[in-house]
């Protein structure tokens, strides 16, 4: 018996037959997670919004991704530049220089413009025009491009371009944070992302595809001929939006709603003010408020660590590679491991925070360890003294890096939760600011630290992930303990406000 008293044995055996407490809390909390109860008719609505939603948004940022950029919002419009530019563009326009830089700059330029005006335009101008409108508008500007003859006038092109893109991004996560409660948020943040990185990774794929099959077709070029079919695929998905897409809980006219399903969406979200946002003093609560800076000092931070990714540097560095030389075929399929990363940690981590109960933060973390380490190992292999040796190492950090990609469903979803008692428009301007900020700040920082002509190493550019992901760490801790703080105070004022207002109806 092992020397124990019979009654120890007994007792040891039924603490070993009974699961622990912290193996029972974390089964109950799974149960609950995948079993969310809802109020009758509310998983039909859930359902609804989903497709209807979901889809539209989706396959918009999808040819968003695939067909015109390569990142999100924080990033440049490039995906399809860059595709074209390692595809035979930069030959035939005889660029030369970091002329690519200065051409995503004009996009960016473009793309910041637009942002406010684009978010506060959803005041006036129901979702299910504006967001098609602008599709149709980004679509023909797009087929225009194909008629390019230098780098000057797609210059021109891309910034009228990043005007009308502008509320692509942004507008889409005030969409959703106006839909979806807390608790179903972060999934379909990492949903609608991840449709955008999949747009990145196949757009390679479309790439080669024309350029084996279209080039020189009726004398033209294949980067020309994905200029053109961008354009015409996203025209159905623009029609597809003046058709079905909701507009908001409150505006809804939706045809495939019930008006008790109406009624439900409306009660789902909390009953914030939703006033006209063309006023002084709309405008300087909004430039003194915490959120505002604090969010976009966040995205500003967070958005730079996925310059990795976002600026295209693994093509650039096959593009320039010391000793080997690839073909047009792996300059644009070898990169798609980047977004593939990247798919795998946004829905991951958009996931765990839902079921951690919203702890969006946890992401900046992670993103700080991974910029620090991945930058780390390109500097190692940029001292060996054989470029071959040091490929796989940095195959290896590049696609390593793709995981950063996670922060951006995760943070846009903690803007939206810390801003879920705050007005609409104020919500709106917010994260229209987040990608605002990022883009000015993009805007000069790829140039600096990541310019064409950098390639292949882009040691400085290297040095600056370092910085700012350590960066990103320190400011996620303050802001995760600023927005905890403030969503406890604003629930407990908002059930006051609920409960005088209940008072006041009982009297009258």
């Amino acid at each position: 018996m092992n020397g124990y008293p019979s009654s120890q044995v007994k007792a040891r055996q039924g603490a070993a037959a009974k699961p622990s407490t912290g193996t029972m809390a974390l089964k109950a909390r799974l149960r609950s997670y995948f079993h969310t109860e809802y109020e009758p008719g509310e998983k039909a609505l859930v359902r609804k919004i989903d497709f209807f939603i979901l889809t539209f948004c989706c396959l918009s940022y999808f040819t968003n991704y695939a067909l015109y950029t390569a990142d999100v919002p924080s990033q440049l419009d490039r995906s399809n530049i860059n595709n074209a530019y390692v595809s035979g563009m930069k030959e035939e326009l005889h660029f030369e220089g970091n002329e690519l830089n200065q051409i995503q700059a004009a996009f960016t330029a473009g793309y910041v413009v637009g942002q406010l005006p684009a978010n506060l335009s959803l005041h006036y101008v129901r979702p299910r025009v504006f967001f098609p409108a602008c599709m149709v508008v980004w679509a023909g500007l797009t087929m225009v491009t194909a008629s390019a003859h230098d780098a000057a006038s797609i210059a021109a092109i891309r910034f009228f371009q990043g005007v009308a893109e502008a509320t692509t991004f942004v507008g889409t996560h005030y969409i959703l944070g106006s839909w979806y409660t807390e608790r179903e948020l972060g999934k379909r943040s990492g949903i609608f992302t991840a449709s955008g990185l999949a747009g990145t990774m196949i757009g390679g794929y479309i790439q080669a595809g024309i350029q084996s099959s279209l080039h020189m077709r009726h004398g033209l070029s294949g980067w020309r001929w994905l200029f053109i079919i961008d354009g015409l695929i996203t025209l159905p998905i623009a029609i597809y939006g003046f058709m079905f897409f909701p507009d908001t809980p409150a505006t809804t006219k939706a045809f495939y709603l019930t008006p008790s399903q109406k009624a439900l969406a409306v009660s789902r979200v909390p009953p914030v003010p939703d006033r006209a946002p063309w006023s002084w003093s709309f405008f300087r609560r909004t430039l003194t408020s915490r959120f505002f800076w604090g969010f976009m000092v966040l995205w500003i931070i967070a958005g730079e660590t996925e310059s990795f990714s976002s600026n295209a540097l693994l093509a650039l560095y096959m593009k320039s590679h010391p000793t080997h030389v690839y073909t047009v075929a792996q300059l644009n399929n070898y990169p798609t491991g980047v977004p593939a990363a990247g798919i795998v940690s946004t829905l991951f981590w958009a996931t765990l925070t839902d079921f951690l109960g919203g702890r969006r933060y946890l992401v900046g973390y992670f993103i700080g360890v991974t910029g620090v380490a991945t930058a780390a190992l390109v500097l190692a292999a940029e001292g060996y003294a054989d470029a071959d040796a040091a490929t796989p190492l940095v195959f290896a950090a590049y696609y390593w890096a793709g995981a950063v990609y996670a922060c951006q469903a995760t943070f846009f979803a903690w803007a939206n939760d810390a801003l879920r008692y705050e007005e609409h428009m104020f919500r709106a301007i917010v994260l229209a600011g987040m990608n605002l900020g990022s883009n000015v700040i993009n805007a000069w920082w790829t140039i600096v630290f990541y310019g064409a002509s950098m390639a292949p190493w882009f040691t400085r550019g290297m040095w600056a992930m370092i910085a700012v992901s350590i960066a990103l760490v320190i400011w996620t801790g303050g802001l995760s303990y600023f927005t905890a703080r403030h969503q406890r105070m604003r629930k407990t004022e908002l059930a006051i406000e609920v409960e005088q207002e209940k008072e006041k109806e009982n009297l009258a």
